[in-house]
């Protein structure tokens, strides 16, 4: 099976227990071309379209290359209109909300108060299901960023806007939010976690069970 390059779809979203979350991501070009597994090489602009659609099909907020399967330093966010945390788990379309969508590639964060921040609570598209509080973060943060057209850029963020980015950055160096908790706290999920490890494992059996097809496909 292809998937034609030129219209946005979903992809599937890599699951906790992915080799993939854990690896730490390359810099890029604007000019690259990305493959994601098992679709066809698209440019850099189709794939941060298609991860922006992923992400409102999931009802996030954020979402970083490796999070469908691309170990490279990008991420997309959105700021949304109210309150992020009220919107999860609604049926209202979060695109009538949003105020501003970002993609980054190769973001360089840096602290512009060292103040940190534990009151709100975090969950990951990766970790459906499972949400924390207690996670420390940088009050106010500045990114550093290579924006689609090449140019360079610089932003900053704080509360809210500068978790989600703190939080999708970490994802490029192979980091979840539960490992910035104690480890108690991981292990209090450990039997979503295992099914989750499972069903990463399962995509990933289906992943080269479609690449076998395509090879033969193009051979044929």
């Amino acid at each position: 099976m292809t998937v034609p390059s030129d219209s946005p779809r979903i992809y599937p979203i890599r699951l906790y227990g992915d080799p993939v979350l854990r690896r730490k991501a390359r810099p890029l070009q604007h000019t690259d071309t990305l493959t994601v597994p098992g679709f066809d090489p698209q440019t850099v602009r189709q794939v941060a379209d298609t991860m922006l659609e992923t992400m409102f099909e999931a009802r996030g907020v954020g979402l970083a290359a490796p999070q469908v399967g691309l170990p490279v330093r990008m991420f997309v966010a959105v700021e949304y209109e109210d309150d992020e945390e009220e919107n999860e788990g609604q049926d209202t379309p979060l695109k009538s909300r949003v105020l501003r969508e970002f993609v980054m590639l190769n973001p360089v964060l840096s602290v512009l108060d060292k103040k940190k921040d534990r009151s709100y609570q975090e969950g990951c598209l990766s970790i459906p299901g499972i949400y924390e509080e207690g996670v420390s973060r940088a009050r106010a943060i500045q990114v550093r960023y290579t924006d689609l057209d090449g140019v360079q850029r610089t932003i900053e963020a704080d509360d809210y806007l500068a978790r989600v980015f703190q939080h999708e950055a970490d994802h490029l160096d192979g980091i979840f939010f539960l490992d910035r908790l104690p480890p108690e706290v991981t292990e209090d999920h450990r039997r979503d976690l295992l099914a989750m490890q499972r069903k990463a494992k399962q995509h990933l059996n289906d992943l080269t069970v479609l690449e076998g097809q395509r090879r033969q496909e193009r051979g044929s």
